[in-house]
């Protein structure tokens, strides 16, 4: 499933236990659920042994996070955040990444991300060896130059999972389609045109 459901984006999550240390890691089970109100869902696995990863266990206790989106420029450091590094020791200073405060919830955001979104815990159900958590994002963190007219967002290429267990791909080959209207398909097609 997870080289074919492809291309997924990655959450690159900061979240914070009780005594104030931060994690960092990617999770590519990850996507938007709604915009109408804020919803964002990824899906974390277990360790081997049955425990809950650090990132789990510190969203359910204090009930917030930060979903850091990858770009090529961060990429290095998020797969170094991606080793099993004990629960004691924040993967900061290995990836070599330095955190910015958030604005609406206690757990910071990474600074080198061009976007981060601030989420507190919205639901979260258990499916099988992995946590779903629904987040709700109460707070974007954009680059100022990804954003154009009508705030929308350009210029950004995050880099996405492709398949199990390393491979990645680069958004950057994309391409734009109008969509259509029923009107203007109706008004296209043979029927549509018979008077």
């Amino acid at each position: 499933m997870s080289n074919l459901i492809v291309p997924r984006p990655l959450a690159w999550i900061t979240s914070q236990n009780a005594e104030g240390l931060v994690n960092l890691a990617p999770f590519s089970f990850f996507n938007a659920l709604s915009n109408k109100p804020l919803y964002l869902m990824v899906s974390i696995g277990q360790y081997e042994d049955g425990r809950p990863k650090d990132t789990t266990r510190n969203i359910l206790t204090n009930g917030e996070f930060v979903v850091n989106l990858v770009t090529e420029d961060v990429f290095d450091a998020m797969n170094i955040s991606a080793a099993d590094f004990p629960p004691d020791e924040s993967e900061l200073s290995a990836a070599g990444v330095q955190t910015a405060p958030s604005v609406k919830i206690a757990v910071p955001r990474i600074a080198q991300a061009r976007a981060s979104l601030e989420c507190k815990l919205f639901s979260h159900q258990k499916l099988g060896t992995y946590t779903l958590v629904i987040g709700e994002i109460l707070m974007f963190h954009i680059d100022d130059a990804l954003v154009g007219p009508n705030n929308h967002i350009q210029g950004f290429s995050p880099v996405a999972r492709m398949g199990s267990p390393s491979t990645y791909c680069r958004t950057t080959d994309c391409f734009d389609v109008p969509r259509f209207t029923y009107a203007q398909l109706k008004s296209q097609s043979p029927e549509g045109g018979r008077k």
